[in-house]
């Protein structure tokens, strides 16, 4: 407190000049102010730390959201011989082209309604953001299906249904997820466990078309249920957010997609299939890590006391969660390579451009959970357009990429102002 603040404090409390010099003997209430402030010892209680046990359980909820984000791949194993065409195009398996299209389409969708639902939460309003995911999410599975449609050609009509599906899926997953309910999208893919069986073994197709649809039935199913507060009268709440601010979360969505399916669609199918399966995986991993470089940031707001300790503090710990998670990302390339039946041994360029688009994904998603996502998204959607135009850039792009996010990372986060809740 100020000595100009206990001065209003006592002449509020009645206490006038004449009153001060007689009884204290001061000249006025600003003389005794600066009397008391320099005799009251000032004591400053230290913020709570945070508890010992919250990375742990943060870290199981993590890991959760990252087996969910990779379970969905299995439904691609156990529809393979469903969709078998003879000709593809653009050199890609044939059914690729609807199947990419309307992922793609749901991944900017859905990255964009998220945003919308997540405002709505921090307003402290479930109900209007079950309300935005209960128009959204329908929209968002239509647009993915109307895409795979027309992106569809000759023979891959059964590529397009099973994209309608995955659009539908998208919607329900991300219901689920915005509203923290994890176990139960894990309860209703667990039909897919039945693809395992299905990397050594032929398996009926009726028995890989029910599982498909038992998964399917179950998210929706569940999604739903979850959205039943969304549809009450006035679960609308106030006009809300804008809608053009959960824009360039829909862009940075397009950027990291596309990325991610260039490192499935380069160098071989089967070594593709598993770059994109640690990825998938990744995301638990990189979420935590996130948490962890936020809540290590704040940590250091707490105890040091000049900006250069600051500095040097917040660049260390982001050395170590991005060292951490590029870390995860080569084990869990390894693991898929000896998991995955047949699947060559990754090339040292080849998970060189894996790491480094690891790299882009994670740094692109910290500077969205500041608030710098339109320069995250700016970034990502020029690597994936070079890599689109020049796919033998892909290793330059990636590289490019990750210096210009590393660069923006340094330059926003070392400062204290950017770390205050």
């Amino acid at each position: 407190m100020h000595p100009d603040e206990i001065a209003a404090i006592l002449e509020s409390d009645g206490m006038t000049d004449e009153h001060i010099r007689l009884t204290y003997g001061r000249a006025d209430s600003f003389s005794l102010a600066e009397d008391l402030y320099a005799r009251v010892e000032r004591r400053h209680p230290e913020p709570s730390a945070p508890s010992a046990g919250a990375w742990h359980s943060e870290l199981w909820g993590c890991l959760l959201r990252g087996l969910v984000f990779a379970l969905p791949g299995l439904a691609y194993v156990l529809a393979a011989p469903l969709l078998a065409a003879e000709h593809g195009r653009f050199g890609l398996p044939a059914g690729t082209v609807p199947l990419l299209a309307g992922a793609v389409t749901g991944w900017v969708w859905n990255q964009a309604l998220s945003h919308r639902a997540y405002t709505w939460l921090g307003l402290g309003d479930r109900p209007a953001a079950a309300r935005a995911l209960l128009t959204g999410a329908p929209a968002g599975a239509l647009a993915g299906t109307a895409v795979a449609l027309v992106t569809a050609g000759p023979g891959e009509i059964p590529a397009a249904v099973f994209a309608a599906g995955q659009s539908l899926y998208l919607a329900a997953a991300t219901a689920l997820l915005v509203l923290g309910r994890e176990r139960a999208l894990l309860c209703a893919l667990l039909p897919l466990a039945g693809a395992v069986p299905a990397f050594r073994w032929d398996l009926p197709d009726a028995l890989r078309a029910g599982l498909l649809l038992a998964s399917l039935t179950a998210s929706v199913a569940f999604a739903v249920l979850v959205l039943r507060p969304g549809a009450r009268r006035g679960a609308g709440g106030r006009g809300g957010p804008p809608r053009t601010a959960s824009l360039p979360y829909g862009l940075f969505g397009l950027g990291s997609g596309l990325l991610v399916l260039h490192a499935g669609v380069a160098d071989t199918l089967v070594s593709g299939a598993g770059a994109v399966i640690a990825l998938t995986l990744s995301m638990g991993p990189a979420e935590w890590l996130l948490h962890r470089f936020r809540g290590e940031s704040l940590t250091r707001l707490r105890t040091l006391t000049t900006a250069r300790e600051f500095r040097r503090a917040v660049t260390g710990t982001l050395v170590l969660c991005l060292g951490g998670y590029l870390t995860v990302l080569l084990a869990l390339t390894l693991a898929a390579t000896l998991a995955w039946p047949g699947a060559p041994w990754p090339t040292l360029p080849r998970l060189a451009t894996l790491l480094l688009i690891g790299a882009v994904l994670w740094l692109g998603l910290l500077l969205q959970a500041f608030g710098a996502v339109l320069s995250a998204a700016t970034v990502c959607l020029l690597a994936a357009a070079a890599q689109t135009v020049q796919p033998a850039a892909g290793p330059v792009a990636a590289g490019g990429a990750a210096a210009v996010l590393a660069a923006l990372t340094c330059a926003l986060l070392v400062r204290p102002t950017a770390h205050r809740a």
